[in-house]
């Protein structure tokens, strides 16, 4: 069984959120486990999420969950080595609805981030 890679001082960062609206929509809630509440992004053709680590980790599986109706037609998946330049390692294509959706990926090579 996997483990999450998401710690206390995993830095994220998220290219918009809805209305500018962070205590209701901001980047706190997607990992908070609660299924009441998520990061909502503002509109847009090209919405992002970074994720800074620590340490480097080694990633097997991507979980993600969207609400119905608001789904990414294509998730990219890039990622770099500490100090390293940022390439794709995968993309994954999400069902439109509220369902978990996990999608296993091959990294070779351990990660400082992951866009």
């Amino acid at each position: 069984m996997a483990s999450s890679v998401i710690c206390t001082e995993t830095q994220s960062r998220v290219s918009t959120v809805l209305n500018r609206d962070v205590k209701q929509f901001g980047k706190k809630f997607m990992f908070d486990s609660n299924e009441e509440t998520c990061w909502n992004s503002d509109q847009g053709e090209c919405q992002w999420v970074s994720l800074e680590f620590p340490q480097s980790v080694r990633v097997s599986e991507l979980k993600v969950q969207f609400q119905g109706g608001f789904t990414a037609k294509t998730c990219r998946l890039e990622g770099c080595p500490k100090d390293g330049d940022i390439t794709v390692i995968g993309q994954i294509y999400p069902e439109d609805n509220n369902s978990l959706q996990i999608s296993f990926i091959l990294i070779t090579q351990y990660l400082s981030r992951l866009v």
